[in-house]
């Protein structure tokens, strides 16, 4: 027998003994049912349960069919198996009454939950009458984040829509070596505080070939996060792809390594945005590469603020502390709704240092875009209009 004809029938067998030792475990079969009114949140934490407690690799089933959640924290503290796959052919639906789960935090949490992969299925925080709520200015929760993960590793979400959260739609907080692919987020361009992704306290996070469409930033990157890769990614409607806001806290954490590349801004607020509050702080941002980005009529393609003081509330005449150095913009063509297409505008307390500007070509209705920086310093090619103060 050929090497050759060896190696395939091991292939196979490995294969199927792999099925055989995946246990499926179908929700349905806990008690939860699709018609989109019984609460099944029981249901799927039993599955859970059982999932969590083989030796084995383990498969969560969700059939097709809408299945209502209360909420749900899916823990993986004590868990044996080390690989838990979640399927989902179906839909996931919050309460539609936002005072249910308003002042919750999460509405699907996974805790401490290390080699979960989740494929496919779509999480709809049905959010729209907390979003009435606040636009009308009366007294209404804070609102909840639709998936969250905490304090996870070897995390993968693929395929995944989240849709109508009542705030951010994904958060990944304190997690390392987290794959999120394919993902779909999808809520009104007017949707109050309903962030795509964000990310914080995280390390090792990458986003690819994702369209996302939200009320707030397509992809918000806090404080603490590092090594963070985001390329293929359609955003707007939406706030762009923002580090920050950092530098609330005196002492808090920075963001370094970050890489964001081969993304179409259409229509958004801004493009690439690096934020700070205008007040003193330990943190910094540093090693920051945006790169082949398109800009479809976009308010702020490039924008640095350090001065972000809404209100003009705690923060008046202070200058920011966060330390900004080292961030390279290359290759980003398209067209800026307003007639200033880049602004740095760093702290007047810790001048932005190394910022680069290479191959960038900005045009404004039928002309070249403006620029403007104050407190910046480093080199600018192929924009003539920073020139003169980098």
């Amino acid at each position: 027998m050929s090497h050759l004809a060896i190696f395939s029938l091991l292939f196979i067998f490995l294969f199927n003994f792999s099925l055989a030792t995946n246990t499926i475990y179908n929700v349905q079969n806990y008690g939860a049912k699709s018609n989109g009114q019984t609460d099944s949140s029981n249901a799927f934490l039993s599955a859970w349960k059982a999932a969590c407690a083989s030796t084995s690799p383990a498969t969560i089933y969700v059939p097709r069919g809408n299945y209502l959640i209360r909420s749900a924290e899916f823990n993986g503290e004590t868990c044996k198996s080390k690989a838990i796959i979640i399927r989902i052919d179906g839909t996931l639906l919050a309460p539609s009454d936002y005072n249910v789960i308003g002042n919750e935090g999460s509405w699907i949490k996974f805790e401490k939950a290390n080699g979960v992969s989740i494929f496919g299925g779509t999480f709809d925080g049905q959010g729209a009458s907390l979003w009435s709520c606040k636009t009308s200015g009366k007294n209404c929760p804070k609102g909840t984040t639709a998936l969250a993960f905490y304090n996870s590793n070897n995390v993968v979400i693929s395929g995944v829509t989240a849709q109508n959260s009542q705030m951010f739609h994904i958060l990944v907080d304190g997690c390392h070596n987290v794959k999120l692919q394919g993902v779909k987020v999808s809520s009104p361009g007017n949707s109050p505080n309903t962030d795509g992704i964000h990310i914080q306290s995280s390390s090792g996070v990458s986003i690819m070939n994702s369209r996302i469409g939200t009320g707030d930033d397509c992809i918000s990157i806090g404080p603490g996060n590092s090594n963070l890769w985001i390329e293929g990614i359609a955003c707007g409607p939406g706030h762009g792809i923002s580090i920050g806001s950092l530098g609330w806290e005196s002492q808090e954490q920075g963001v370094q390594n970050v890489t964001v590349k081969t993304v179409t801004f259409t229509g958004t607020e801004n493009g690439v945005r690096v934020k700070t509050w205008a007040r003193p702080s330990s943190s910094f941002v540093r090693a920051v590469l945006f790169q082949h980005i398109v800009m479809s009529n976009v308010q702020n393609p490039i924008i640095i603020d350090q001065n972000y003081c809404p209100n003009h509330e705690s923060c008046p005449n202070q200058g920011s502390g966060v330390k900004i150095s080292d961030v390279t913009y290359q290759d980003i063509h398209g067209t800026s709704s307003t007639e200033v297409a880049v602004k740095l505008n760093c702290s007047k307390t810790n001048p932005c240092t190394g910022i680069t500007l290479d191959d960038v070509n900005l045009s404004y209705k039928d002309g070249k875009a403006d620029a403007s920086c104050v407190n910046a310093g480093g080199r600018a090619s192929g924009f003539e209009e920073l020139s003169h103060c980098l």
